[in-house]
């Protein structure tokens, strides 16, 4: 009998999805900085059972129909924005995600990047590279203090209660806002809950981790950032389209917020000529909130377990939409 056939969308170590050999005929794209054409992703998933995706991979109604064989789609990050669960679920399709293995790294990643646009880092390097720096002075670079600071979470999740467990190391008053009440973060970080509005109002950082869904979509628009503080930085580790980005990029050039840090956007790749990225206020990153070897090897090995517990008819370890998991027990 032949074996299952697992396609990856990306290339990733051979050592890393050895455990799969075992049970599935295994074919994974050759390039590890470039994106499988959906094209090619729609006509190797006709014959795939397993397909372990990026989330920059879309899968969509369209692929999801056409693909007879396929019992699950392991997604190499926490969100699934880029799947249609739904048509997942209908279909019988199992959707699992990484979650949890990537807190501490996208919180500690979260929260460099909020001091790197506060403390001016990335600017401060550039001067000294670019041999700018011809003398001391008191206020060469000066920047904005974290400590003793209000910092508002929008999407107290695991990452948002991580991100908060490192800003009580700065003695800073943690204010945040969820769709419902988080009370071990209440409890744990003295954690306050409030209305957007008000966390808008009394923030100095406010930090962006919500998932993107109908409703968050642009969540961040023009009347968001005229609410903060004019020396407030806002910070988005989540999704890009959860920001206008053209309403950010007023909010920064009119110096209504004071800047702003950005590991996610609308349109991913950025392009490097994009207005935000001309402003020296702005710190932007290419998307790599998880992005350390260890976080990374552990998410990918999830991904595998995952694959693996599926074709042997096992359950997997973490699943998205168990409606899908229940009609195949």
């Amino acid at each position: 009998m032949d074996k299952p056939f697992v396609f990856i969308t990306r290339k990733i170590p051979n050592e890393l999805i050895e455990p799969l050999k075992a049970v599935a005929n295994v074919e994974m794209w050759d390039k590890e900085d470039e994106a499988v054409p959906h094209e090619l992703l729609c006509e190797k998933a006709k014959h795939a059972h397993a397909l372990l995706t990026m989330l920059s991979d879309r899968i969509d109604s369209e692929l999801l129909t056409q693909a007879p064989h396929l019992k699950l789609v392991a997604n190499l990050a926490v969100g699934f924005d880029n799947i249609d669960v739904e048509a997942a679920t209908e279909r019988g399709i199992i959707v699992s995600n990484t979650p949890d293995v990537l807190s501490d790294t996208t919180a500690d990643l979260t929260f460099g990047l909020l001091m790197s646009v506060a403390r001016r880092l990335v600017e401060a390097a550039g001067y000294v590279k670019e041999n700018q720096w011809k003398s001391w002075s008191p206020f060469l670079l000066a920047g904005r203090d974290v400590h003793h600071k209000t910092l508002g979470i929008v999407g107290m999740g695991k990452i948002g209660e991580t991100l908060g467990k490192r800003a009580t190391g700065f003695d800073m008053e943690i204010l945040y806002h969820n769709r419902s009440r988080n009370l071990q973060a209440e409890k744990k970080l003295n954690a306050v809950y409030c209305e957007l509005n008000e966390l808008l109002e009394r923030s100095d950082f406010v930090v962006c981790l919500t998932p993107l869904t109908d409703e968050t979509k642009h969540l961040f628009n023009a009347s968001a950032f005229e609410q903060m503080k004019t020396t407030a930085i806002f910070i988005n580790a989540s999704r890009g389209a959860v920001v206008d980005e053209q309403a950010l990029l007023h909010a920064v050039q009119s110096g209504e917020i004071a800047g702003a840090g950005l590991d996610v956007f609308d349109q991913e790749p950025i392009s490097a000529s994009h207005p935000l990225l001309q402003l020296p206020n702005v710190v932007a990153l290419p998307h790599i909130g998880s992005a350390s070897i260890e976080t990374r090897t552990e998410m990918i090995s999830l991904c595998v377990k995952n694959i693996k517990a599926v074709l042997t008819n096992e359950s997997p370890i973490t699943i998205v939409n168990k409606e899908a998991f229940a009609k195949k027990s």
